[in-house]
């Protein structure tokens, strides 16, 4: 009888990975990102231990939205006080914030439990071309 290898935390090797986000739609690099950064891409996956990668994204602002998502689609938050409700379209938190676009899609692709907190920390985003993560040497990933 052959015995499943259990993945431990101390067992995994990590790489790095850079995404190039111009003109990439928003839900398929979000799903892409998530499958790398839980692991789900390497032979040894297993679900209980954070065995994924870590996720560059740079060109950010310049994700695409298909169909009327650019002033249909908003993003709320709360300042917890009353009439403290505020939203913004897809275009203006591009605009704004373009790094919160990809994490909060990312973030919704996610288990929705303590393991997605260590895994959402992998993800590195920025708005534009340059980052400060070249002494990792990034492998880039073609989408």
């Amino acid at each position: 009888m052959e015995l499943t290898k259990y993945k431990r935390k101390e067992d995994v090797k990590r790489e790095w990975f850079e995404i190039d986000a111009t003109g990439l739609h928003l839900g398929r690099l979000a799903t892409r990102i998530a499958e790398i950064l839980r692991g789900k891409t390497k032979v040894d996956y297993t679900p209980s231990v954070d065995c994924g990668d870590y996720v560059i994204v740079t060109n950010a602002e310049k994700v695409a939205l298909t169909g009327s998502k650019m002033t249909a689609k908003r993003y709320y938050h709360y300042s917890g006080y009353q009439s403290g409700m505020k939203s913004l379209t897809a275009t203006e938190m591009l605009q704004k914030h373009p790094e919160y676009v990809i994490i909060h899609a990312v973030k919704g692709m996610l288990p929705k439990n303590k393991l997605a907190n260590q895994v959402i920390s992998k993800l590195k985003v920025y708005a534009g071309n340059e980052h400060p993560h070249t002494a990792q040497e990034p492998k880039k990933l073609e989408m």
